[in-house]
Order: structure tokens, then sequence, then C-alpha cells
């Protein structure tokens, strides 16, 4: 039968065979009128007043937003935003870029985020996680860490963090703490948040908030300079706002994991010879770093000795930044790396990312559909793949005739889960 996978900025056609199992979210409508409904959630928010009683005129205002790699509609969000606080002045604004340990983002790319009139009113930053001269110290975890955030977050008189909410690999969900911590964390405090014992725990798992380690620090570190106002949306696979999640940080984003639960995350009865997934396409799929998303889920289902074929376009490389691609390199197999990593003497960021990776391996080959040159791809311990129909017809020689096989057309936007695991 024929199917698709979300993959770049389109889809890609793929032929499965006719027993194959297709697995999907609930769909969900984009809201009829997005702006009315995102200006009334500011307006009757979860557990505070309206945002705009809660902001003087005279108040510097610190809008922290999710980074390029995220799809959250800032070119909506943050001009609606601006718009309920048009009795602060522009030049009282800071947006921030969350970036946590990625790359900065170029005049261009905020002019696609947020478009150009922001742009050209609003001072923007990007997020400095190495820089300690845009740090500052804001208490001591229990997690065993110094916690730092942005300078100009704390210094802020009104703090606003926005997002959107997705079952996240990790942490349980995105969105909400997430977007303060990591997003606008120090590298010390980012380290800690990702180390090989709290990627490692099981409760550090997809739609898991109860016990989550991650979750718990996350939580900690809010609580320490806590932002006074949260606006975070859901979204469809055609990127369109289904609901709106504003107020109290703790409580509205409680509330929005609940709702993307109920519709994302889908219950099977036993787990598959092959799993076929995207990593939900543009802009979670620019690189193989965030493709190890897209591999997760497939890992929910596979069987131990089974197969993952992940779709994802990697139009920004490995990247080329950060230290993804270099740890990869350190061994010779996933499981070296798994015992490099545990090593409580290693630390390295980008290292959480490689770990979550091996585990999949260990369990089960990967393959992996993309723009990337084979050699890059086998760098990472990976199997190329040019003809996805031509992989699984081999593959029938490994599994059989009656292989099963599930395909997640939207990657990491399903967590799919088995019954009673």
């Amino acid at each position: 039968m024929e199917t698709f996978l979300q993959y770049g900025k389109d889809v890609l056609n793929i032929r499965v065979p006719d027993h194959s199992t297709v697995i999907e979210p609930a769909h969900l409508e984009g809201l009829a009128d997005e702006k009315n409904a995102v200006l009334a959630a500011l307006q009757h928010p979860i557990g505070l007043p309206p945002l705009r009683s809660m902001v003087k005129p005279s108040d510097k205002v610190a809008i922290v937003i999710s980074d390029i790699t995220r799809p959250t509609p800032n070119h909506k969000l943050v001009p609606w935003l601006l718009e309920e606080l048009n009795h602060v002045p522009p030049e009282n604004f800071v947006i921030i870029n969350g970036t946590g340990t990625h790359r900065d983002q170029t005049r261009l790319e905020f002019e696609h985020m947020l478009g150009k009139d922001v742009v050209d009113r609003i001072r923007i930053i990007n997020h400095h996680c190495h820089r300690m001269d845009e740090l500052v110290k804001v208490g001591r975890s229990s997690f065993g860490c110094d916690a730092y955030l942005n300078k100009e977050y704390t210094e802020a008189d009104f703090k606003i963090v926005t997002g959107f909410i997705e079952p996240h690999f990790f942490a349980g969900f995105s969105g909400g703490p997430k977007g303060i911590m990591p997003g606008i964390a120090g590298i010390e405090t980012i380290l800690t948040f990702h180390n090989a014992k709290m990627i490692g725990d099981p409760l550090a798992t997809w739609g898991q908030m109860e016990r989550n380690p991650l979750q718990e620090m996350a939580e900690e570190i809010n609580r320490m300079c806590k932002p006074d106002f949260m606006l975070n949306v859901t979204l469809n696979k055609d990127k369109e706002i289904t609901q709106v999640f504003a107020g109290e940080l703790f409580e509205a984003h409680r509330q929005g994991c609940d709702f993307v639960k109920e519709h994302a995350m889908i219950p099977v009865e036993k787990r598959f010879d092959v799993v076929i997934t995207s990593n939900s396409g543009y802009p979670l799929d620019q690189n193989l770093y965030q493709a190890v998303k897209g591999m997760s889920a497939a890992h929910k289902i596979v069987r131990e000795g089974g197969t993952i074929i992940c779709a994802s376009e990697c139009s920004d490389g490995i990247p080329n930044h950060g230290n993804y691609a270099g740890i990869l390199q350190m061994r010779k197999t996933p499981q070296e790396i798994l015992e490099l990593i545990n090593d409580p003497t290693f630390s390295h960021f980008d290292q959480w990312q490689v770990q979550k990776q091996a585990v999949i391996q260990v369990w089960a080959d990967v393959f992996v559909y993309s723009s990337l040159p084979d050699s890059l791809i086998e760098q990472a311990m990976l199997k190329p793949v040019r003809d996805i129909h031509a992989t699984l017809e081999q593959l029938k020689k490994r599994y059989g005739e009656r292989m099963t096989v599930a395909v997640l057309p939207l990657g990491p936007l399903t967590i799919p889960y088995i019954r009673g695991e």
C-alpha cells in the first residue's frame, strides 16, 4: 500500500506491505481563529489575572522563545503578545532565543521565525550557555550543580516563556519549564540536566511526567527564577494551532500535557519487526542530531533485534557544530559508546543525544534515509538507505514474508507504546 512520511518541508511517499500498521495521532483541526484564541487565553489565563493587567508600562519585559529547531509558531505568538502588551514601549522588550547548546540564529533566520516587523522593532538576543558574563547564578540544584540562567532574563521585571507542547523522548513532554531549563541555562547546569544517570533513568522517557528526574530538575530551576507567564500551544501535522495553554507555568503546562497525551499517545498490542518513522519534517528534521527523536519514537515499539528506518532530510547536516559527531567517533560500536558515556569521568555536551542513539542501536538496527552522503551516515554508526521499498524487500529475507511493519508518518508527534508495558 501507499503511505507517506513527513520529510523536510514536504512529504515522502513510500510503498509498504499491505498488512502494515500506520500509526498517527488523532487528527485535530486547526483553530478557526488562531489569533482570537490566543488573545482570549492571554486575557483569561489559567491561574493568573489577565496578562495585560500584570505588566506595567515601565516594566522591562523578557520573552523567551524556542530556537529554529522547533516548530513553535513564534511568527504568530510573539506579535500577538506584543499587541496585547502595546502599552509597553518596544524598547522595553527583549526577545531571548532559547538555544540551549545549539547554534546562534542569524538575522535572516529571525525574520523567518518572528517576522521582519518584530526583528526591526524589538531587540533580539541569542542565548549563549558558555558565556559566564551572560549568565547569573540563581541557586544551587539538589541534583548537584549550580543553577545558571540567562542574565537578561533574570534582570527583567516581567518574564514570559513561549513554546509548544509535544511528547519528548526523555523529558516526558516539551514546552513549559523546558523553555527556561535547558533553553536559557548555563552549560554546567545543562550538563547535569543531561548527564548519563539522568538520561538513563527508566522514567526519563516519552510522556512520563511523574518522578521523571528531568522534569523534577526543570521545575526546581524554574522555581529559582520563575517565569511570570507561560504561553504554549499545541500543533497538528500542518503546524496549525489546535489549542492554547496560557497562564501560571506549572498548571497551564500540566493541562497542556494532559491534552497532548490524550491525542498523541497511541497504544499497540505487540512489537514490530520493522518500524518506519519520520522526524516530523521541517524544522525538527534539519539534522541527524535531532533525528534521534524519530528513532526513539520507533524504539518504543520495535522488537529486540528488529529494524528502524528513519527518514530525516538533514538539510543542516550532522550538524557541523556541537559535539554529537565527535563523540560518535570516540568508539567503534554503540555498546562501547554507552560504556564511555556511563563513565562518571566523561562529560561532554551533546552526549545525551549520542547516549539515546546508542541505546536504540544496541536494541535494533537503524537505517537512515536522508540527503546526507552515505559516508556521513556510516560515520554515525548508522546504515544509509536510498530506497525504502527495496530495503523492505531485503529485510523480508531476515524476518520472512509476513514480517510485521509499523509506519509513523509524523515521527515523534505520535508516541506509540505497548499496551500493558
